[in-house]
């Protein structure tokens, strides 16, 4: 596996492998990484002759200055899970000026889904995801992308823009990777006190419940609400819990198949999300 930090280097490595008609699998992350991650690697197993993994680190997704700052870094540590898997031809890292050089200030506007779910409460926070991931297509050249769905509003976001603007990428979706109690993983996890790691079990808990009482045909409104409330007693801040359609997020009154829950909750000022279909 090689390091790459610049584009240059980048485009001179894509491009010989284009020339040599390899297809190229790219895997965009902001590291700290975990089997979450590695599980977007294996999934490109057949389906991508070269591999890359990017880290970077998107200050313009972030509305909250702080959580950009507190996010976790480790380069080190990632280059290392990423070299013993084997499969990792490209490990990208680049600096803010590869991504926005000086006099950078062209961005992608997503609107639609945008507003609703996370789009809701941290404005500006798609923009800045789709603004970086073209910007990881366009740099990489990937035939192929892998998204996991634990961020699914992000999934649905990414393939109407790949839609939208005609890029020429497939988007591979990767069932959620969750821990031995069943919370989602995510690197913000590595952020929860010993004590609030054993909270965010109820998220889990709680949208299993809420699923298992909607198969059943309870009311969907009365039992949004008291899955609201269970988290609440549990002592998360929630942000939304809804059912929404898979297809185009919007918000459903009836739990039928292709519906799936959404809920993002915070722990202190570490906000986790999750999401569990319902079929």
């Amino acid at each position: 596996m090689k390091l790459v930090r610049t584009r240059q280097e980048l485009t001179e490595i894509v491009t010989q492998w284009h020339k040599d008609g390899e297809t190229i699998g790219l895997v965009p992350t902001m590291g700290s990484l975990h089997e979450g991650h590695l599980t977007l690697v294996r999934a490109l197993d057949g389906k991508a002759n070269r591999r890359i993994v990017t880290i970077f680190v998107n200050p313009i997704q972030f509305n909250n200055p702080d959580d950009f700052q507190l996010y976790p870094r480790g380069l080190d540590a990632d280059e290392a899970l990423l070299a013993q898997t084997g499969v990792v031809d490209v490990l990208y890292a680049p600096d803010e000026t590869q991504i926005y050089p000086p006099g950078f200030c062209t961005r992608i506007t997503v609107s639609g889904p945008d507003k609703m779910l996370c789009g809701g409460d941290r404005p500006g926070h798609f923009d800045g995801v789709a603004t970086i991931v073209t910007k990881l297509f366009m740099q990489t050249r990937a035939d192929i992308a892998a998204f996991g769905e634990k961020d699914f509003q992000q999934l649905c976001i990414i393939r109407r823009m790949v839609t939208d603007l005609d890029l020429p990428v497939t988007i591979l979706p990767v069932p959620t990777v969750r821990e031995a109690d069943h919370l989602a993983l995510s690197s913000r996890n590595r952020r929860l006190t010993a004590a609030q790691r054993q909270q965010a079990a109820h998220l889990p808990q709680a949208l299993q419940d809420c699923l298992a009482a909607l198969k059943a045909g309870k009311p969907v409104a009365a039992t949004l609400e008291r899955c609201t409330q269970t988290l609440k007693d549990a002592g998360f801040t929630v942000h939304y819990l809804d059912l929404r359609s898979e297809k185009t997020l919007a918000p459903s009154e009836k739990a039928d198949p292709g519906t799936r829950l959404f809920v993002a909750a915070s722990l202190g000022d570490i906000r986790l999300i999750d999401n569990m279909p319902l079929a």
